[in-house]
């Protein structure tokens, strides 16, 4: 399955993995309405298909992206409040869509991450990124917030970090975003992106599907929230609701009788 426009395409690269590609490399994977509203449509739809088991998102070209594209923020400045409004409530759609998305998702991170990309890789489960890659929330320096990614890039490197980088508009390398716990692994060169991808994939293969996203779900039902007697009782009603569920049953029944879980078996024959 592909999508054709010009700006972003949705892949299934084989049985499950699907990519999720900026295609603009032309201009750096820069983003303007006509992506954003292209990535909100791709996502959607990727949403809807019921055997994706990974979606990696990633970018054609030298570079993951260089942020905001100069015309649109030029055709951006001239329009009113509320037209501005209404436009920064559409990126801010890309990145809730993306960050909650049901599935396992991995970004695939090299050369230039500049603003709206580093809220892209914050959104992302999993970062990896090149050596030459490098990440920047420049917003300042034109005046400028990093405002609708602030939620997710915050979370992803913390107040602290973000009280630098958002003030200064630092750039900063793919070994300290890996510190800062943005990335997750950095690798030497872009080429070297799929060969790692491909652990990461074929280590979620081994994983319940329905499992991974309760897992997603219940991450955010308990970020950010005080451990109190709602979230205690929360958090037992969903270990009783998976136990009880068809791949809870096989996965306790499949160790129990010391085999394989079904799902690894529908991947390795997909595989193959």
């Amino acid at each position: 399955m592909t999508d054709t426009n010009t700006y972003s395409t949705l892949t299934e690269r084989r049985p499950g993995i699907f990519e999720l590609t900026l295609n603009r490399p032309e201009k750096h994977n820069a983003f303007d309405d006509a992506m954003i509203q292209n990535l909100i449509t791709l996502l959607d739809q990727a949403e809807t298909i019921e055997h994706l088991r990974l979606l990696v998102v990633r970018s054609e070209g030298k570079h993951f992206s260089a942020g905001a594209d100069l015309g649109w923020m030029k055709r951006m400045a001239g329009n009113s409040h509320n037209e501005n409004l209404i436009d920064a409530r559409q990126l801010a759609k890309l990145m809730d869509k993306l960050n909650h998305f049901s599935r396992p998702t991995l970004a695939l991170v090299q050369g230039a991450a500049y603003g709206g990309a580093v809220g892209l890789a914050a959104c992302c489960d999993l970062v990896i990124a090149s050596r030459d890659a490098r990440f920047c929330l420049s917003e300042v320096k034109i005046g400028l917030i990093p405002a609708v990614i602030s939620p997710y890039v915050i979370r992803a490197i913390g107040e602290r970090q973000a009280r630098r980088y958002f003030l200064t508009a630092e750039a900063f390398t793919a070994e300290e975003a890996q510190m800062f716990g943005l990335v997750h692994k950095v690798v030497d060169t872009s080429a070297d992106l799929p060969h790692s991808a491909e652990t990461f994939i074929q280590q979620l293969s081994l994983n319940s599907p329905e499992a991974m996203m309760a897992a997603k779900s219940l991450i955010f039902t308990v970020s950010q929230h005080a451990i109190d007697a709602e979230l205690i009782e929360e958090t037992a009603k969903r270990i009783a609701d998976i136990r009880v569920s068809a791949e809870g049953q096989e996965g306790l029944n499949a160790f129990l009788n010391k085999r394989q879980p079904n799902w690894i078996q529908e991947n390795n024959n997909n595989v193959q």
